[in-house]
């Protein structure tokens, strides 16, 4: 349940963010963002076309099944399927991924038995930049737009202090919201059911594995997870800051 003050903190960030949007396209009305033909939400190009957003998950070697992965069509004469109780393995790896519109711009994996800082973060974003100026040209020119949430590596000092050397947009995002950042509501749940059920006899093959499931998606898939920022926004505040379902 959320607290009325974290809810009116949403509430405040949204509309600052809405009314941004509708600046940067020269609307008088901002207080609906609008609506397209076939019932999408239109996306502010200056905001959304620069936009570049990121998060952390972890992966296990061995990730059992979903309830959804494994249910079965059956017959009401069919004999009862016995399941296996599969525990997640203790073998784990932490990928971070930052992708826009587009597709994926990087994926970082924290070798096992290493945790996450500040400095390791800000190494990571580094890299991130080598990579859009290798895959987004013009991008670093334009202006990124930069989304990640308020864990305590990425808000940390040294943090902003990397963030502002390269210029970049943070854009503000209301703490403990995963139903607002794109990687949790939109990435993160498709990449574990796609590993439900797979076991990888090393950190390299789950790795690969990643690799190669985030290069086959769809540009679109892409697309529709950046675009549905301002439906989600525009959601969260018709509730009055309560979490956004879908």
């Amino acid at each position: 349940m959320l607290m009325e003050d974290h809810k009116l903190q949403r509430v405040e960030i949204l509309q600052r963010l809405l009314q941004r949007c509708h600046q940067d396209n020269g609307d008088e009305d901002t207080t609906h963002i609008g609506v397209g033909p076939g019932g999408d939400f239109q996306a502010n190009n200056n905001l959304f076309d620069n936009l570049i957003t990121g998060d952390e998950t972890w992966v296990h070697l061995n990730t059992p099944e979903t309830k959804r992965n494994s249910m079965t069509w059956k017959h009401p004469s069919s004999p009862v399927t016995k399941k296996f109780k599969v525990q997640k393995s203790a073998a784990k790896v932490m990928a971070t991924v930052f992708w826009d519109a587009k597709g994926v711009i990087l994926l970082d994996i924290l070798p096992q038995g290493q945790c996450i800082n500040a400095a390791r973060y800000c190494s990571t974003i580094d890299r991130l930049k080598e990579a859009i100026r290798r895959k987004r040209p013009g991008l670093l020119r334009r202006g990124v737009v930069f989304q990640h949430d308020n864990a305590t590596p990425h808000s940390a000092n040294l943090t902003q202090q990397c963030l502002q050397r390269y210029g970049w947009e943070i854009l503000p995002h209301p703490a403990h919201s995963p139903d607002l950042a794109p990687s949790d509501f939109h990435l993160f749940g498709p990449l574990k059911r796609h590993l439900g059920g797979m076991a990888f006899e090393t950190e390299d093959d789950l790795i690969s594995e990643l690799r190669n499931w985030l290069d086959n998606l769809d540009v679109d898939f892409f697309r529709v997870g950046i675009n549905s920022l301002l439906s989600r926004w525009q959601k969260c505040i018709d509730l009055h800051g309560d979490y956004v379902e879908k």
